[in-house]
């Protein structure tokens, strides 16, 4: 018996692992360069390692990957470290990750849009630094981060972990900057690609209600809920119905809807499943252009916006479908 979980995860799971750390590596070698025509490609590495490490954190914490679930929590936490996020421990990763998946419902430690719409100026930077493709509104929730612990009551076990995170990655950064100081430059640019691709994906998976209850119990009116509330708001964003290869630029993310049905399916199973449960027609599917028209067209409109539950966005295929900012599974609040 392997560590793996599945049989026929053994491959994929070895080549995706391989890419996720190797690539790292190498991107990173690869921004310490004196050229620039090494930096570039470099930073593409690393961004996309990086959006490959964190679907396998995803993987890890659905139990999906190894046999053993603690072996599960250890790599996932490593995954945790090279996606820039450790500053939230996994569990309460995973915690808020199956919150999403119980409640049916983004379920939040907080709701920022209420709190920031009472800063008009704090909003207008962000929108100004969102309308020049800075992810402003993803950098602002991941530095909450390190503030929740000093903020919430519930989190103050997390303060020193807090603070012994930042003080590693710290002094590690400057270390490495000190060697090769351009990688002040190119790292942040990896890694603000590696929040665009994720928040992309988030954006328009679901029309679910926003819950800021992550700290109390499960939400109220649970029958609201069900199954069938469920599959009419997730939405299915893959990059190509022609070409399913294309899917694995993001781990088969975008078969959201069979994920939401097969939680505890493996990623390299997803687009079979979704053959399987909805044929050749899925009603919740959303052309990957229109979306990408959206995320440009809304850039600045979402940073406030939480899209009702029941909107509809299938009438124009998702033309006009403004998405969510702040629901990555890599913030634990």
């Amino acid at each position: 018996m392997g560590i793996f979980r599945y049989s026929d995860g053994v491959l994929p799971n070895t080549l995706a692992f391989s890419y996720a750390i190797g690539g790292y590596l190498t991107g990173f070698w690869l921004i310490m360069q004196p050229s620039l025509w090494l930096n570039l490609p470099g930073v593409l590495l690393l961004g996309h390692s990086m959006v490959i490490a964190a679907y396998l954190l995803h993987e890890c914490a659905h139990n999906t990957v190894f046999r053993d679930n603690a072996v599960n929590a250890r790599v996932g936490s490593l995954l945790n470290w090279i996606v820039g996020s450790s500053y939230n421990s996994y569990e309460i990763l995973r915690r808020k990750h199956f919150r999403h998946h119980v409640d049916r419902a983004d379920v939040v430690a907080f709701d920022f849009r209420p709190q920031l719409a009472r800063y008009p100026r704090v909003v207008k930077l962000i929108e100004a630094l969102e309308w020049a493709y800075i992810p402003a509104a993803d950098l602002f929730m991941h530095a909450m981060i390190l503030v929740v612990p000093f903020t919430l009551p519930s989190r103050r076990t997390e303060r020193a972990r807090v603070l012994w995170v930042l003080a590693v990655r710290a002094s590690v950064f400057a270390l490495i900057a000190w060697h090769a100081p351009r990688v002040l430059l190119f790292y942040p640019l990896a890694w603000m690609l590696m929040l665009h691709v994720l928040r992309f994906m988030d954006a328009f998976q679901h029309t679910f209600t926003l819950f800021d209850t992550l700290e109390q119990g499960p939400i109220a009116n649970p029958a609201k809920y069900d199954a069938a509330f469920e599959f009419r708001n997730t939405f299915t964003n893959i990059h190509s119905v022609k070409y399913p290869w294309l899917n694995l630029f993001t781990l088969n993310f975008g078969y959201h809807n069979a994920h939401h049905e097969k939680p505890a399916e493996p990623w390299h199973r997803l687009p079979a499943l979704h053959a399987q449960l909805y044929s050749d027609h899925c009603s919740q599917l959303l052309p990957f252009a229109n979306l990408l028209s959206a995320y440009h067209r809304y850039r600045t409109q979402r940073l406030l916006n939480d899209d009702p539950a029941e909107l509809d966005v299938l009438s124009d295929r998702g033309r006009t479908f403004i998405g969510v900012d702040g629901v990555s599974f890599l913030t634990g609040h």
